[in-house]
């Protein structure tokens, strides 16, 4: 039996067949976690949505920007953009039997000192508090009002966390946190403008996990969405998305001992040539 953590996957389902026949997974005993981004950009949404859902029993996946993206452009409180491959999945005849899937999935997940989130953690936040604010968002997601925060989700303010905050700015900030930081002021002011590598960074701004003092140190965090930071390993932080989308490698991690494995971008899923997603 062993875990991997896969990085984004973004609908690039051939590759995700690559990968999951490189490290031989076996869904009665291997247990899958997917950090988030699982559709949208590459070509197999559909298939990867299906696949993941029928195989739910071996895996745990978090919700990701794009993943949300899917959800609000399904019930029309945004436009798809033109670089979306979402089409077939909101085409297909059990539609509402995955978006409701997709719905159901956790925004941040832990196992003991391991935490998997999509994009980060503010710096402010302990594990165990990052916990208790993804189940608010998971509660608004799964719960009756669910359009409404769908509705209301998009938006960049506020951008500094306050344990007063309430309402749609609470669960905007908390969900803002987790499925699109990268990097952040000292005082983990958010910063949505920056996409791409650490020697570009804006001198103001450090990524989310090398401000001084982050309460969730004492955890060992694994994410992606960065695809510009690339793969990343500390003994308490796993950066996955190594831009598979783009032209770049599908990463695993395996939990037990940490080694990783990597296949390349399959030429039916890209590549993309704009980075940073």
């Amino acid at each position: 039996m062993a875990t991997y953590a896969i990085g984004d996957i973004q609908g690039c389902y051939h590759s995700l067949l690559s990968l999951l026949d490189l490290i031989q997974f076996d869904a009665s005993k291997d247990q899958l976690w997917l950090v988030g981004d699982l559709i949208n950009r590459g070509s197999g949404s559909l298939e990867t949505l299906r696949w993941a859902k029928a195989n739910e029993s071996s895996l745990v996946m978090v919700l990701g920007n794009h993943d949300l993206h899917t959800l609000a452009v399904a019930e029309g409180f945004v436009r798809a953009h033109r670089s979306d491959t979402l089409q077939p999945i909101f085409d297909a005849p059990d539609r509402a039997e995955l978006l409701d899937w997709l719905r159901l999935r956790p925004m941040i997940h832990a196992d003991g000192e391991l935490v998997m989130v999509h994009a980060g953690l503010l710096p402010q936040w302990e594990a165990g508090q990052a916990l208790e604010l993804g189940h608010e968002v998971e509660a608004a997601l799964r719960g009756d009002g669910y359009h409404s925060f769908l509705a209301h989700m998009y938006g960049n303010y506020p951008l500094r966390w306050d344990d007063g905050l309430q309402g749609m700015d609470r669960l905007r900030m908390i969900t803002n946190a987790m499925t699109r930081l990268r990097v952040c002021k000292r005082d983990g002011e958010m910063d949505f403008h920056f996409k791409g590598e650490l020697v570009d960074m804006p001198a103001d701004t450090m990524p989310w996990f090398d401000v001084p003092a982050r309460q969730s140190v004492d955890s060992t965090v694994i994410f992606g969405h960065w695809s510009a930071l690339g793969l990343q390993q500390r003994d308490n932080l796993y950066a996955l998305d190594t831009g598979c989308l783009w032209g770049g490698q599908l990463t695993a991690l395996r939990l037990e001992d940490r080694k990783t494995f990597q296949v390349p971008c399959h030429p039916a899923d890209g590549p993309r040539a704009i980075k940073g997603s």
